[in-house]
């Protein structure tokens, strides 16, 4: 990439400390090119307030925001429940939103003629990663600016005294300087006293948690939700059809007023470090555990036990920015398959943090009352004779064969 090309670029904005930072230092060291600032709206509702007036302050010459919220649901969350796909108990929030972004930000550099794609993702983390890949799928020509590969900015420190002399506003300050990703699926946190494994999160601090209150806040009594899933599709919720998205918007607030989905984890991330890392993912939390739930009633065993195994892999393809490949597509055309009867309504009892299961009802339940029961019913017992003798025919066999090796021996 020669710098002098350039000039225009389509930077990916979210008006945060990085991507603020950004836009005068490419002015500065890009020979005062165009920036066009882009912000796709996965769901993080009050960020996006006077995102526009910010942008054109700190330096853009315009700013697209780009509803994207009922592509990420349908095309990229909704599909990653029916797989079940779990990064370390990770539930994707920010892997998923990526590729949704980057494809907008490809589009947009087309149309507008632009000269390179810039975003503010850190050399140390997954993002970088999650982005160029999928800009190297839509536009594998396309230069990209990775400001945190080429500054000499070392710290968030560093980035606010960056902000400070250039007059950039911004909401944070040195205390509250959390590393934050929120959308419609989840909330991150990381950085500040979360680095120290030994410190507990801050849950019950008056601000630290965004999407709901911690278990020990939560009320004394339950709450209970009903979710109708068609082929491992969310379409309703107590009783009334509504869009995926909906329904995820709606759990959000249920899980968070019940003390629903805080996760504290030390990820493997994929650039070789680990990291702590803290989530709300309320509505996704209870998503997951239900349609768990209805799997394990209408799934075969073989089935079930293989897609539980795919679900770690399609997990890190998502995770390490690998949605748009062959293998991820493969993926999903399996679980497609393995979707088309999980069909039924499921009953969760919400409280204080826990999801407690309060009811399946399914009529593709392979499940049988009348063949499980302990009571008289029309299985008969002894042909359990048989799959007995052969099923552990094996172990006959070689029990016997080094009985008769040890009598040689002696």
């Amino acid at each position: 990439m020669n710098k002098s090309d350039i000039k225009k670029v389509v930077l990916a904005y979210s008006g945060g400390l990085d991507t603020s930072v950004i836009i005068p230092w490419l002015k500065e060291n890009y020979n005062n090119c165009e920036v066009i600032a882009v912000s796709g709206n996965v769901g993080q509702a009050d960020e996006l307030e006077g995102l526009e007036e910010k942008a054109i302050k700190t330096g853009a010459s315009k700013l697209y925001v780009e509803d994207l919220t009922d592509e990420f649901v349908d095309d990229f969350i909704i599909p990653a429940v029916k797989a079940g796909a779990m990064y370390e108990d990770y539930m994707l929030g920010t892997s998923l939103a990526r590729p949704v972004i980057a494809k907008r930000l490809a589009e947009i550099a087309i149309a507008e003629g632009a000269d390179a794609i810039c975003h503010g993702c850190t050399g140390k983390g997954n993002d970088q990663v999650r982005f160029e890949l999928t800009l190297k799928h839509f536009v594998p020509d396309m230069p990209i600016i990775a400001p945190w590969r080429e500054w000499n900015i070392k710290s968030r420190e560093e980035e606010i005294a960056y902000a400070e002399a250039h007059n950039v506003p911004l909401k944070i300050n040195r205390e509250t300087n959390y590393s934050k990703d929120k959308n419609l699926w989840h909330l991150s946190h990381e950085g500040l006293d979360l680095e120290d494994a030994g410190n507990m999160p801050l849950y019950e601090k008056k601000g630290f948690l965004e999407m709901g209150v911690s278990p020990i806040d939560a009320p004394d009594t339950p709450t209970y939700v009903t979710l109708d899933f068609e082929a491992g599709v969310p379409v309703a919720l107590d009783g009334v059809k509504m869009s995926a998205k909906d329904i995820i918007l709606k759990l959000n607030e249920l899980g968070g007023a019940n003390g629903i989905g805080l996760l504290d984890i030390v990820e493997n991330r994929l650039v070789g470090m680990k990291c702590r890392g803290v989530y709300e993912t309320p509505g996704g939390t209870i998503l997951y555990k239900a349609h768990e739930y209805l799997e394990s009633a209408t799934l075969d065993k073989m089935t079930l036990h293989e897609k539980q195994k795919l679900a770690i892999t399609f997990a890190e393809v998502v995770y390490n920015g690998q949605w748009y490949t062959p293998l991820r597509e493969a993926l999903s055309a399996f679980v497609d398959k393995t979707q088309e009867n999980v069909t039924g309504k499921v009953r969760m009892k919400l409280y204080k943090g826990n999801i407690i299961k309060a009811g399946l009802w399914s009529d593709y339940s392979l499940y049988s009352e009348e063949i499980a029961t302990f009571g008289e019913s029309d299985y008969d017992q002894t042909d359990a004779n048989g799959f007995i003798n052969l099923f552990g025919l094996p172990l006959k066999v070689r029990a016997m064969k080094l009985q008769n090796v040890n009598k040689n021996q002696k």
